[in-house]
């Protein structure tokens, strides 16, 4: 559980980023669009039965971190970007403990 708090926090953190590291434009907004992504999927992963969602954090983590080469950040967005993005890949691969098993999907149907 605790990947995806460390993984809704981050979300949360690009959000604010740009006001405290002090940048806008296209870094702005790309981490007012990806940071809230980012927090939801996160909080959603917490549950068991929705933890396959913390998959997306690869997605989002890739993207932070090849984002600043198409769009020309700047310095500060360019750190803030690859490192939230490289954490964010790192936190989806800690699963967690499995408690209980869900279906099973089509091998139980057949």
């Amino acid at each position: 559980m605790w990947p995806r708090i460390v993984s809704a926090l981050l979300g949360i953190w690009l959000m604010v980023a740009p006001s405290v590291l002090h940048y806008d434009g296209r870094a702005s907004i790309n981490d007012h669009i990806v940071g809230p992504l980012i927090a939801a999927t996160a909080i959603i992963a917490i549950w068991e039965i929705t933890r396959p969602l913390r998959w997306l954090g690869i997605v989002f983590g890739t993207w932070l971190v090849f984002a600043p080469a198409f769009f020309r950040f700047p310095s500060e967005a360019l750190v803030n970007n690859v490192v939230v993005g490289a954490v964010l890949v790192i936190l989806a691969f800690l699963g967690g403990r499995v408690n209980e098993k869900f279906g099973g999907g089509w091998r139980e149907v057949v």
